[in-house]
């Protein structure tokens, strides 16, 4: 038997994939995990045994996360990078806001990635409102391979996640960044008018010194699966509304929604905060606003 370290790079059927720099080795969880209540994730660091014979390798302790993702379901992020198409399907900024809402609640860095503008317009809108919000902002053209160099140096290092709905062209931006990934792509089903799901499990890669994961598509009815994000910390993921929210008239009782005196609500008539933020902070906060403090637990 032997000892050793590495990170889980991926999980699939009760199996998980720990690479430990030098090799990756199949182990199992033991099963103290279970009675624990603990689920071993792509990303975690851990510590496993190498068993000799027919014993199967085992994982025996995982190390504490600094962040996790529910949905993806990934460890220790650093960046998500959250893909966007203009077309096919459609730009949802809601599912975007919802995104870099919890990324900044895990304090994990949200990117802004938006492709497809080959075949239409409207980049510079979406660029933005996003960019005065603070976030990176990337334009891609997969069938270019236009922007795939700046999302590539910002991987290096790093261990990072893509998400977005599917159909937007998550597998393809990968590949156009690392050709030899050849990930499985999809066309948008034209019928249901969106995607069919390409990725069938999570995994991340190595490269450049870091990982990079692909992760399942999903439509807007999965963020319900997203982790929650509470009303009296949703004004803290909205990072261009910070600089406000000790200058509201009733600040303990403020819901940056519509009060009197409130000086978010301020800065967006004065066009310091973008509306269409504004507009998805406020159905963000009417889905949580009515969670009881004994829900939370």
């Amino acid at each position: 038997m032997k000892a050793i370290k590495g990170k889980i790079v991926k999980g699939i059927g009760g199996f998980y994939y720990v690479d430990t720099g030098e090799e990756i080795y199949e182990c199992r969880a033991r099963g103290n995990f279970r009675k624990q209540g603990i689920t071993p994730l792509v990303g975690d660091n851990v510590e496993i045994t190498l068993n000799e014979g027919d014993h199967e390798n085992t994982i025996d302790i995982i190390y504490d996360r600094k962040n996790l993702l529910v949905r993806p379901p990934l460890a220790n992020l650093d960046r998500l990078f959250i893909i966007s198409s203009l077309v096919d399907p459609k730009i949802n900024t809601y599912i975007i806001d919802k995104l870099t809402a919890i990324a900044e609640k895990k304090d994990i860095e949200p990117v802004i990635v938006i492709t497809k503008n080959d075949i239409a317009d409207g980049f510079e809108e979406y660029e933005k409102i996003y960019k005065s919000a603070g976030y990176r902002v990337i334009k891609c053209d997969n069938s270019s391979g236009e922007g795939a160099e700046e999302v590539k140096e910002l991987l290096k290092d790093k261990i990072c996640a893509f998400t977005g709905n599917t159909g937007v062209g998550k597998s393809s931006l990968l590949n156009n960044i690392f050709p030899d990934l050849k990930l499985e792509t999809g066309e948008t089903s034209k019928k249901l008018g969106r995607g069919r799901h390409t990725t069938r499990h999570c995994e991340i890669f190595k490269t450049d010194g870091g990982y990079i994961a692909d992760t399942p598509g999903f439509s807007s009815l999965d963020l319900e699966r997203c982790e929650t994000i509470y009303k009296d910390e949703l004004p803290y993921c909205f990072k261009e509304f910070i600089p406000y929210l000790d200058k509201c008239k009733f600040m303990t009782n403020c819901s940056h929604v519509s009060d009197k005196g409130c000086a978010v609500c301020e800065a967006v008539e004065n066009g310091e905060i973008s509306k269409s933020r504004h507009d998805n902070y406020i159905q963000i906060y009417n889905e949580v606003k009515d969670i009881k403090e004994w829900q939370k637990k």
